[in-house]
């Protein structure tokens, strides 16, 4: 058989119905996890047809435009704050959040002044339309009266009332990490003293040792508290355990969202970690997610940072993932596993 009329034939095979290779529009019709070659403690928000997103830089604050969070790797991205080059928030950028309140924008972040003992949350402000224009403008410190150490802030809205919640320090001294609540007067200021949500009790929550030479050689972890809403139930989905373990597991607290939410016993707490690691799958550390709904508000997504290999810590292996999750008839989120890195997904429904 000639070159010429193989190729003849093999054109006439791939047009033969059922045997056509996908098309163009199958292929976009899927994407596959990491979103990003790299990136800790994602975070994004949908407004006006397009979601910003955001994460861990250490160096500064950059947001990424995109009408398809899936597509990410494609988006335009701008850094839109550049810390101070001396001060309490110059260095360890830490997980912004951006969030829309009051017909303004608002970054929350995490830094210090080049040692740990020093990292506190700090608020930016921008009234443009878009976060990624206008003017940020550096609305301070926000803390209770404590003025612990403090990470991972976070803002959710309940029956009117806005809250702040985060991962601090009970005292001066590292080796236990906390979830805390208070009452906000207003996007930057808390109202009133904090509470202690959750503290870590369970084997999987306390898997934390250092390396010889780190002082303290264990730390118990809860940090990265999200809040989400189902009906009248409120769920706070948090880490649990060092980012630098393999073990590092997101968990969960409850409360009925018509409760006292500053009262301890307004919230319970589940005994087992809701999403965790799945070797099989070659996912480690899953966790510091956050939340999105698809563009056209049908479907519920988790986005949350893991790694591709065991060991490989709380560095740059970190990268960010997205998969659908359900919801149990009791109102809790059912996460499933982890989805395998390369696994193809529908992409989120609406998406264009």
């Amino acid at each position: 058989m000639t070159r010429t009329l193989f190729v003849l034939l093999l054109a006439l095979v791939l047009w033969v119905p059922g045997l056509a290779q996908p098309t163009a529009n199958q292929a976009d019709a899927t994407f596959t996890n990491p979103v990003l070659p790299a990136g800790a403690d994602p975070w994004s928000i949908y407004r006006d047809g397009y979601y910003y997103y955001t994460h861990t830089t250490g160096r500064n604050i950059t947001l990424w435009k995109t009408r398809s969070l899936s597509q990410l790797d494609s988006a335009p991205k701008t850094v839109v704050w550049t810390p101070p080059a001396t001060g309490p928030n110059s260095r360890d950028i830490w997980a912004p959040e951006l969030h829309f309140l009051n017909n303004k924008w608002y970054l929350y972040y995490a830094a210090d002044a080049a040692t740990n003992q020093t990292h506190r949350l700090f608020v930016l402000e921008n009234a443009s339309p878009d976060p990624t224009q206008g003017t940020w403008t550096d609305k301070g410190q926000i803390t209770d009266t404590t003025d612990k150490w403090a990470i991972d802030g976070s803002v959710f809205e309940n029956n009117g009332q806005l809250y702040f919640v985060w991962s601090g320090w009970e005292g001066d001294v590292n080796g236990r990490q906390n979830i805390y609540l208070a009452r906000m007067k207003n996007p930057w200021t808390i109202a009133g003293p904090r509470l202690k949500v959750s503290t870590p009790v369970f084997a999987w929550e306390r898997n934390g040792d250092l390396p010889p030479t780190e002082t303290p050689a264990h730390v118990d972890v809860n940090e990265g508290p999200q809040v989400i809403r189902r009906g009248n139930k409120l769920v706070l989905i948090y880490s649990a355990s060092g980012c630098w373990t393999d073990t590092y597991a997101l968990g969960m607290l409850t409360a009925p969202a018509d409760s006292d939410l500053l009262q301890p016993g307004s919230w319970t707490k589940s005994p087992v970690p809701v999403f965790q690691q799945d070797p099989a799958r070659k996912v480690y550390a899953p966790g510091h997610n956050s939340f999105f709904k698809s563009p056209d508000g049908t479907e519920d997504w988790i986005l949350y940072h893991a790694n591709d290999a065991a060991g490989q810590g709380c560095g740059n292996f970190r990268s960010p993932r997205a998969q659908p999750f359900t919801w149990r008839p009791n109102g809790t989120p059912d996460f499933g596993r982890p989805v395998a890195p390369g696994q193809p997904l529908a992409r989120p429904a609406g998406e264009r």
